[in-house]
Order: C-alpha cells, then sequence, then structure tokens
C-alpha cells in the first residue's frame, strides 16, 4: 500500500492517543466558550501512515488525534472505549477484519467512519457505503480536502471524492432505472457484438418480431431511441463487456 503523500512532523495540536475528549460535539462552544475540536480516530496497518496521518492532522486546529490502532480488530475496540468523533479508515487492513467489517461494527450516529484508501473500485465503495461509512476519501487527495472531509463526517455530512462521488452517482442512477430481463441482456449482448435483428433472432433461437419488441422495451428502459445509443448506455453501466 502507499502511504498518502504526507510531510513528516510535529504532532502539535493533535492529542495523545486514547486522551478522552469534552461532552460537547464536535464544532460547539465548551464550557470555557472554546470550540470543541474533532475527535479523530486512525486505523491503518502501516506504522508509517499513520505516524504521517498524525503529523498531519497535528498540524489543523480544530482537530484531535485521541488514538490508533493497527488492524481492525483494535478499531473496533479503541472506538467504543474512545468514542471518537470520526474513524480514519483504510480498507486493506492485513489477516484478520478488514476495514468494511470494522466499519460495520464501529458506524453509529456518533461515531461516524470515513474511509481513506487507495482502492476505488466500484466492489470497494459500494461495500464501504453498504457497510455505513459517511465518507470515501482516496489517498492522492490533498490536506486541504482531507480536513475538510473529516469536519463533514463529524457532522454527518457526506464526503466523497470526485472519482468516488461519480461512481456512487452513477450506482445510484443504475438503481434508479428498470431492471432489464434475462432476454433483455441477451439481445443487448447481441446487439453490443454489431448483430442485425435477424442474425440476434438466429442466434437466439427467436423470431424478428420478437427481437424488435424486445428492443422497443430496452430503447425504453434505457432511456435512448437508437441501437448506437442502447450500447452507448449499456457500456457506460457495464450491462454487457
Amino acid at each position: 500500500m502507499t502511504p498518502p503523500a504526507l510531510t513528516p512532523g510535529t504532532p502539535g495540536r493533535s492529542g495523545t492517543p486514547g486522551t478522552p475528549g469534552t461532552p460537547h460535539a464536535p464544532g460547539t462552544p465548551g464550557s470555557a466558550g472554546t470550540t470543541r475540536p474533532v475527535r479523530v480516530l486512525l486505523c491503518d496497518d502501516h506504522a508509517v501512515v499513520r505516524a504521517g496521518l498524525l503529523a498531519l492532522l497535528g498540524s489543523e486546529p480544530g482537530v484531535e488525534v485521541v488514538g490508533e490502532a493497527g488492524s481492525g480488530e483494535e478499531a473496533v475496540a479503541a472506538a467504543a472505549k474512545l468514542r471518537p468523533d470520526v474513524v480514519l479508515m483504510d480498507l486493506q487492513l492485513g489477516p484478520g477484519m478488514d476495514g468494511v467489517e470494522a466499519t460495520r461494527r464501529i458506524a453509529a450516529p456518533d461515531v461516524r467512519v470515513l474511509v481513506l484508501t487507495t482502492y476505488d473500485t466500484d466492489a470497494d465503495v459500494t461495500r464501504a457505503v453498504d457497510a455505513g461509512a459517511t465518507g470515501y476519501l482516496l489517498k492522492a487527495e490533498r490536506p486541504e480536502e482531507l480536513f475538510a472531509a473529516i469536519r463533514a463526517a463529524a457532522e454527518g455530512r457526506t464526503a466523497l471524492s470526485p472519482p468516488v462521488a461519480g461512481r456512487v452517482l452513477d450506482r445510484a442512477r443504475g438503481a434508479a432505472a428498470p431492471a432489464l430481463t434475462a432476454r433483455e441482456r441477451d439481445i443487448l449482448g447481441q446487439l453490443a457484438r454489431g448483430l442485425g435483428n435477424r442474425d440476434i433472432a438466429r442466434a437466439l433461437f427467436i423470431s424478428e418480431a420478437t427481437v424488435k419488441t424486445h428492443l422497443g422495451r430496452i430503447y425504453a428502459k434505457l432511456g435512448v431511441d437508437t441501437r448506437a445509443g442502447a450500447v452507448a448506455v449499456a457500456k457506460e453501466r457495464r450491462l454487457v463487456p
């Protein structure tokens, strides 16, 4: 795993791991009139990454690192004990519990999980979001983006890297569209190969009239009116290879 592009430094404003916080909500005035910092728990199986994040977050006012974890099991235990506002969670954590399962066990109304990882595949994003992650950030993002995402997560707002946001939106659009039947998918697959109605009918052992009927339904479901349009949308939504 490639560590994030962080600049080493002194923890500075970051608190000592394990230090209890105040009972006030993050970002709200404390008893002395000061704003309570966002309390963060780090979870990454690479010590050098955690050290870099600790140094980086220590330079940011209003953010306090209260603990570290090197595995999913450690993160679950630390989150239960420390009750941080945000858990900064990597997905791949070596042997044992992965970041998705840890997220599923930790995520709660008062403990938000912000995924920070190098992985942005559809499967990774979907699993993390379904497990309850409030945000999904890539390690390639700038420090300013990370700071903003932590504050957003602490307030219960979604924070997504642009590439991830696009994937989530595509997924939402796909979920909102009527599902294709197995036969419609078969015909769409043949259409993507460049076959005409007659050849599709022969390949699937159906009549040309049946092919035309199915094509009409496919066009309606995909919101297109041409064969080329149907193929383009199908490839965009990964309905065909």
